[in-house]
């Protein structure tokens, strides 16, 4: 399928490594119908809570709010944002010709002769399509899979709990949306690098945080000294604006080439769902599709958290905050109203 272009950083407008360059909204924007957009945001429950907003248009960071008791160096939850950073961490390890991500996964667990799950690859467990059973659900009383993973018995060793899935489909026949197989991810690239804990972090700092500028990033690893990839990593409104916008550059920063070629296009090239899925959306590799207008893509996050690029507006929007599940649906509506305001 044809993509929609990715727009290159203006030449006359620094790159934000150290500080975001300021603009305004543009001439023209529909401020009759953004402004009730952001008292919709702010002055009221609508949408649960909001505690920051950045908006991010040619590079140039145009608007910036945030809520009572919250700013612009407070961290804030990834929650399901952190996979898209996984995806991002793998895309540096297939640059340097360490992983293919058409091979069988590097999961232990799998290699007894005869297991089906061994022919589940790393693009499978991208795709949210390993056909392993799971259930992603946070309310704690369904026998949710990602809880206990996350608090109960599997929080010790995120990526074990989640490799004793028995399959149920065969790899790449049927879409589940599982943090769990991000973890598993997240752990098979520990093991390429030979790299845990202490080590893997100032990976992800050496090769992905610090050549954006991201400063505030604090991920999370659990006892086995795993990234816990499906769902901690803090940071800034403006350090996650800075990661939208290398996947917006097509991964490119400045004068270098962070991620290979190709890999953010990988990343919103739309994966198969059986009819029947619920999965409440279009879904790329570890970025969900269209949120904000067909070709958009976003990284979103338990409880409203949301880093959305739109390239045919040459943007990306940061929203956090704290928006309870039956209100998820009107936060979607309001972040693709939100753009559909810059659009003439």
């Amino acid at each position: 399928m044809s993509l929609p272009p990715l727009p290159r950083q203006p030449h006359d407008v620094p790159w934000p490594t150290q500080e975001w360059p300021q603009g305004e909204l543009p001439a023209g924007h529909d401020g009759a119908r953004f402004d009730p957009l952001l008292e919709t945001a702010f002055g009221s429950d609508a949408v649960g809570e909001t505690h920051a907003l950045a908006i991010v248009r040619g590079g140039r960071l145009i608007f910036e709010r945030y809520g009572a008791g919250f700013g612009p160096e407070q961290t804030y939850p990834s929650w399901s944002k952190a996979k898209s950073i996984t995806h991002a961490l793998v895309g540096l390890a297939v640059g340097d010709g360490r992983i293919d991500i058409r091979n069988p996964a590097d999961v232990p667990e799998w290699q007894t002769p005869g297991d089906p799950r061994a022919a589940v690859t790393l693009d499978h467990l991208l795709r949210m399509s390993s056909g392993l059973a799971w259930l992603e659900d946070y309310l704690p009383d369904r026998g949710s899979d990602v809880i206990a993973m996350l608090f109960d018995d599997g929080k010790d060793d995120v990526a074990a709990y989640a490799a004793r899935s028995a399959a149920a489909y065969p790899p790449g026949s049927f879409f589940y949306y599982s943090s769990g197989t991000t973890n598993l991810v997240s752990r098979a690239l520990a093991r390429t690098l030979d790299a845990f804990g202490p080590d893997f972090e100032a990976f992800m700092r050496e090769r992905l945080f610090e050549p954006l500028g991201m400063a505030s990033p604090v991920p999370k690893f659990d006892a086995a000294g795993t990234f816990i990839g499906s769902s901690f990593c803090f940071a800034t409104a403006r350090d996650f604006a800075r990661f939208g916008l290398l996947y917006l550059r097509d991964g490119v920063w400045g004068d270098r080439r962070l991620l290979p070629e190709g890999w953010a296009d990988y990343a919103r090239t739309p994966t198969f769902q059986q009819p029947d899925s619920e999965a409440g959306g279009p879904y790329g590799a570890h970025w969900w599709l269209d949120i904000a207008g067909p070709g958009s893509f976003s990284a979103i996050g338990y409880d409203g958290q949301f880093t959305v690029c739109i390239p045919d507006l040459d943007m990306v929007i940061v929203r956090h905050g704290a928006t309870p599940l039956e209100k998820k649906d009107a936060l979607k509506a309001w972040v693709g109203e939100v753009a559909d305001s810059f659009r003439r």
